[in-house]
């Protein structure tokens, strides 16, 4: 056991007895919903993920330690505390030394995963190039973490805020292997098609298990996207969507918000642009993700028995 990595029984019982393990991130809980809906997204995808064989392990840092998997208390502590700092890869280190709380991103919920021995990570969408990124640089550390930590990441793609097209390029560059489950297209998160392909299309999760399989005993070190669209029946207006998001994007601009601000500004004003209906969506594809990443890990648990 790492001496910086704590493991909740549950978690610590599956790893130990070899069976799979889907890792879930808590800055969905701390950033991304208000309370008690975060509170009962965050159980709802736990849920999704026992009801198909797999063992949930939501990922935080509490108290100098990495936390894999929270119990109930621990949970509504994340989703009700609003002082919980955002941990991606370069706060992790002053978290850590100064024993503080801290929310794991796309990035930092891989490292954990990966430092307990959990494969398989479901999240709603990954973080990218962020528009304008030319002059800004904003570019989220969660494509360099999937270059290089080994960790599948079941996503319904990229947000529809970012610029997805160079967010595929950096991607490319890394090379990490963009898979679409089930499509040919490369999900925009609100969107089933975001108007780029994606590298290979996959019908079968055992097909997926066997490339990780093939990536990581070559030494191909780094993660792998699995995307998955949102469900059709929660998709939203393409047209419409894409409209807000310029609306908001263009709201943030004028009131220079950058950085870590910016995705849970653009998200809040969708959520009042749609009505709820963005907020709706976003659970959905969550739970959607949860149970695919959950049958991901349990065909991929089969192939290395």
């Amino acid at each position: 056991m790492h001496a910086y990595l704590e493991m909740c029984p549950e978690v610590l019982n599956a790893l130990q007895n070899g069976d799979p393990v889907v890792a879930l991130e808590s800055t969905i809980i701390s950033h991304g919903m208000s309370y008690p809906e975060n509170i009962e997204s965050a159980k709802k995808s736990e849920e999704e993920i026992r009801q198909q064989g797999a063992v949930p392990a939501t990922i935080a840092v509490m108290k100098g330690k990495i936390k894999i998997g929270l119990s109930g208390d621990e949970l509504k502590h994340f989703g009700k505390d609003q002082n919980i700092r955002k941990a991606s890869r370069r706060d992790l280190p002053m978290i850590l030394a100064k024993k503080e709380d801290g929310a794991t991103t796309v990035a930092t919920t891989m490292i954990g995963a990966a430092m307990a021995g959990i494969h398989v990570f479901a999240t709603g969408g990954i973080g990218g190039v962020h528009r304008g990124a030319a002059q800004t640089f904003d570019i989220s550390a969660d494509l360099m973490e999937l270059a290089k930590t080994n960790v599948a990441v079941v996503c319904a793609g990229a947000k529809s805020i970012l610029d997805i097209g160079l967010t595929l390029e950096v991607l490319e560059t890394h090379g990490v292997p963009v898979v679409g489950y089930q499509t040919d297209a490369f999900p925009g998160f609100y969107v089933r098609d975001s108007g780029f392909p994606v590298d290979d299309r996959v019908d079968d999760l055992t097909l997926v298990a066997k490339a990780l399989h093939a990536k990581w005993q070559i030494g191909l070190d780094g993660g792998m996207v699995v995307a998955n669209p949102i469900p059709e029946a929660f998709e939203m207006n393409p047209d419409f969507i894409s409209d807000s998001i310029n609306e908001a994007v263009h709201a943030a601009e004028k009131q220079r918000i950058k950085g870590k601000s910016i995705t849970p500004f653009i998200l809040s004003h969708l959520h009042q642009a749609t009505k709820g209906k963005s907020l709706q969506a976003n659970k959905e594809l969550v739970y959607h993700n949860a149970r695919v990443a959950a049958k991901l890990a349990v065909a991929y648990n089969k192939l290395n028995k």
